[in-house]
């Protein structure tokens, strides 16, 4: 295909090859298949900020460190070059994480190269060799349902104990490669103690996960992982060995992680509400 213009400085400088097909195109950036010498990767195009429909919301880019005060007096004033910060900030942040979790173990693509918005990154694939679906597109077994969320629960634990919440986890932004799941998509992700909604954002994603494969598995339904991570990561003793049980029981005088978790549900369940009369009203 015709190589997309934000593609070609890469082809100039020798870092792709030529652009096989576009891969999909999501609220943030276009993803395309493309060939660096042998390799079959993935080059992700971020849209500019007026383009994307996720909003940098204050709650993931809190306490984010940006390169020097004057960028930081520029995005505090909303200026042009304070925009072009944000945006800039907003973009490293997934290529920071992608490396940091690479390096702790956690299943995610393997970062490459990161030129002038676009990065260069693993193309994750199924058994036959072809893009793997995200988790939203399979039907599982129930005893698939358990083992997959037992592992992304492995994982979820390896991005915490490096210190990152993916804060937007689901299984939209899971792909199930040949040997099994791979977190993407993480422009958002947080510092787990720089940011004070950190906690909330965990138990989120847990719960995200638990509500997807509980539709095969029920029993995992009830589970209380969420809080029980977090309360060992507060103690300073969450490791990726943990033996985690699904039970949770606040300490007295501790954060009631439980009665987060149910206003986190409520909130979803009204959001999804919504959304059905907003469906029905049109």
């Amino acid at each position: 295909m015709k190589p997309p213009a934000r593609l070609q400085p890469l082809i100039d400088e020798g870092l792709i090859d030529t652009v096989v097909r576009q891969l999909m195109s999501g609220k943030e950036a276009m993803v395309f298949v493309v060939r660096c010498g042998d390799d079959t990767r993935c080059a992700k195009v971020y849209k500019e900020a007026t383009q994307r429909s996720f909003r940098q919301a204050v709650d993931y880019t809190e306490n984010r460190k940006v390169k020097n005060s004057r960028q930081a007096r520029a995005m505090a004033k909303g200026s042009k070059f304070g925009r072009e910060s944000h945006e800039a900030a907003w973009q490293s942040a997934e290529v920071d994480a992608l490396y940091r979790l690479a390096a702790a173990g956690v299943r995610v693509p393997k970062p490459y190269n990161f030129h002038d918005g676009v990065l260069l990154m693993e193309l994750v694939t199924d058994a036959d060799g072809d893009a793997a679906p995200r988790l939203n597109d399979v039907i599982f077994t129930p005893e698939e349902a358990r083992t997959h969320h037992a592992s992304l629960l492995i994982e979820v634990v390896r991005m915490l104990c490096a210190g990152v919440v993916h804060g937007d986890l689901s299984e939209f932004n899971i792909l199930l490669a040949a040997d099994g799941p791979v977190i993407i998509d993480l422009p958002q992700a947080i510092d787990a103690a720089g940011n004070n909604h950190a906690p909330c954002m965990l138990l989120r994603d847990v719960a995200n996960l638990r509500n997807f494969f509980g539709r095969w598995a029920t029993e995992l339904l009830p589970t209380q992982f969420g809080p029980e991570i977090w309360a060992l990561y507060e103690r300073g003793v969450l490791s990726p060995e943990a033996v985690l049980t699904g039970r949770y029981e606040p300490q007295q005088g501790a954060v009631d992680l439980s009665s987060v978790m149910r206003e986190i549900d409520d909130a979803r369940a009204e959001e999804q509400a919504r959304r059905l009369r907003m469906a029905t009203a049109s």
